[in-house]
């Protein structure tokens, strides 16, 4: 029962760790049903999902739990959802932005200079600063997105030239492995990036975006300040 699994996450995770839900690849009904046990803040890695799940959200707000056409008992209080946060945590063309920027309070997965001036040059073009995270390599798989050690101080550099982007942290991925050690050793040198990106910019910029549903328990231990758990609250992707 995802109300029951929700209530479990938010008394084992520290006050300081902010849990998000990844939906991607779930129905709407499910983040109704999340949103009713109390989650706030949902992920999508597909602009398409993305924005789909948001005109059922809107769409959604003005109506009552007998028009709902979820199945689901939803509240009829004015404002329904309206607090609902989305994050976007797949890899993001630049051709997509208007399906993502106008709706998020958060893309995690910025990887590369031209993404940066892309979103920026949106933001300047809609008068909309927005905040990101910085994703990081830390995975041993060469596959994965995000900036190396050896490019990330000229980022952090580029990113002070942005009027319209705000740098909130960084994010990555551990390797996929049952090698505890491997994955611990992963996110510390999450931690040593964030406390990099703190050092050169001297912003306030403090989320550390770790772990998920197979490793985010040794994500807290080593500082995550935001897990992206999906399949342990939603259960298996459709």
């Amino acid at each position: 029962m995802i109300s029951e699994i929700l209530s479990e996450l938010k008394n084992e995770l520290p006050p300081t760790v902010k849990l998000v839900a990844v939906s991607k690849f779930h129905p709407f009904e499910s983040i109704v049903q999340a949103y009713e046990a109390g989650q706030r803040i949902f992920a999508e890695s597909r602009p398409q999902e993305l924005f789909a799940k948001e005109k059922q959200r809107i769409a959604l707000m003005g109506l009552r739990s007998d028009e709902s056409g979820c199945g689901l008992e939803v509240s009829s209080r004015e404002g329904y959802m309206s607090d609902l946060q989305w994050h976007f945590i797949g890899h993001l063309q630049t051709n997509k932005l208007k399906m993502v920027l106008p709706y998020v309070s958060l893309v995690q997965s910025v990887d590369s200079l031209r993404l940066l001036d892309a979103i920026d040059r949106w933001g300047r073009e809609n008068g909309r600063v927005t905040d990101i995270l910085l994703e990081c390599h830390i995975s041993s798989d060469i596959s994965k997105q995000g900036f190396s050690e050896d490019e990330f101080p000229g980022v952090v550099h580029h990113c002070q030239c942005l009027e319209n982007v705000r740098v909130r942290g960084v994010m990555g991925m551990a390797t996929l492995t049952d090698n505890v050690e491997i994955v611990r050793n992963d996110f510390r040198r999450l931690v040593s990036f964030g406390n990099l990106l703190r050092r050169l910019s001297g912003w306030d910029c403090p989320e550390i975006s770790m772990g998920m549903s197979g490793d985010f328990r040794i994500a807290v231990e080593e500082g995550s300040t935001m897990v992206r758990i999906g399949s342990l609250i939603f259960g298996s992707r459709n």
